[in-house]
């Protein structure tokens, strides 16, 4: 659903091969596994679950694999959304997926999609995939859904568009960002490639 030939891209950038995929049993064998998206939340399950993808997703990520998710790929690793009416996902986290509120502060020139960059902060330190990124980093988001975890421990970073959201997450070997390290230049280069690098 998207965006898989950038994020590839971006990983040759930084001196990584990878390989984009839909076999099941590539994933399944894969000692890292990336999930990028964009689109609707629905639609991407039905994809996952027509091409027999969702269990080595849900085994890649319970054997301790580092796992990836970009954007929809945060949103899909949830129980349900609500794009399009209500929506089962990948269920591997607690919480759902909700839309920004039409009524945003328009004199604060804020629209639904939230569309460009915007800083993140640190709730959760330690994470080797900001290793030589600055504190208070912007990224690149494209999204009209955010995610609403129901464990705060599992909050990565965190930011501000008219409401505070969860713009990441990190639990063990399990790492998924709202924002698209492949479109944010050095600093999501450089995440990519922290990730790339973890054994």
């Amino acid at each position: 659903m998207g965006n898989l030939r950038s994020v590839q891209k971006a990983l040759e950038h930084v001196g990584h091969a990878a390989t984009v995929t839909s076999d099941p049993e590539q994933i399944a064998s894969a000692n890292k596994v990336i999930l990028p998206g964009v689109g609707a939340f629905g639609d991407a399950m039905r994809e996952l679950t027509n091409r027999g993808l969702v269990d080595p997703l849900r085994e890649s990520i319970a054997r301790g694999r580092p796992f990836l998710g970009i954007c929809l790929g945060l949103q899909l690793l949830f129980e349900v959304g609500y794009e399009g009416g209500q929506q089962a996902g990948l269920g591997v986290l607690p919480g759902c997926v909700e839309r920004f509120p039409i009524e945003l502060p328009s004199e604060q020139g804020l629209k639904v999609p939230h569309m460009g960059w915007n800083q993140v902060t640190v709730d959760k330190p330690g994470c080797s995939l900001l290793k030589d990124i600055p504190a208070k980093a912007h990224f690149y988001f494209v999204h009209s859904y955010f995610v609403h975890p129901a464990q705060s421990d599992v909050v990565w970073l965190s930011c501000e568009y008219g409401l505070p959201f969860c713009a990441a997450v990190w639990q063990d070997n399990l790492y998924a960002t709202q924002f698209h390290p492949e479109k944010s230049q050095r600093d999501g280069l450089q995440l990519l490639k922290n990730f790339a690098d973890l054994h």
